[in-house]
């Protein structure tokens, strides 16, 4: 497979996965409450050690293609975990 065409996969996946994380976190946060706050206090810290991670990764010399791989593995371990909580609420 050509490599353009894998790492333009890779990010069209990893922003579909986004979405759906998103829209899984919108709806834990719209049912509010102290979940509603304890998923807002997650996502920002997740988001911060998602950057540096990558940030970290960049710095010591790791392809473009990993650093997409590790924010896929990130964001589909959020999907998973907000589905989870959204077939118990």
């Amino acid at each position: 497979m050509n490599a353009l065409f894998a790492s333009t996969l890779n990010v069209m996946l990893l922003s579909l996965e986004s979405q759906q994380a998103a829209q899984l976190r919108l709806f834990r946060l719209g049912v509010g409450g102290p979940m509603a706050v304890d998923e807002a206090t997650l996502m920002v810290r997740e988001k911060i050690e998602a950057f540096d991670k990558a940030l970290g990764s960049a710095m010591a010399g790791s392809t473009f293609e990993s650093i997409v791989d590790n924010y896929r593995t990130i964001v589909q371990a959020n999907i998973q975990r907000l589905k989870l909580v959204t077939e118990l609420t």
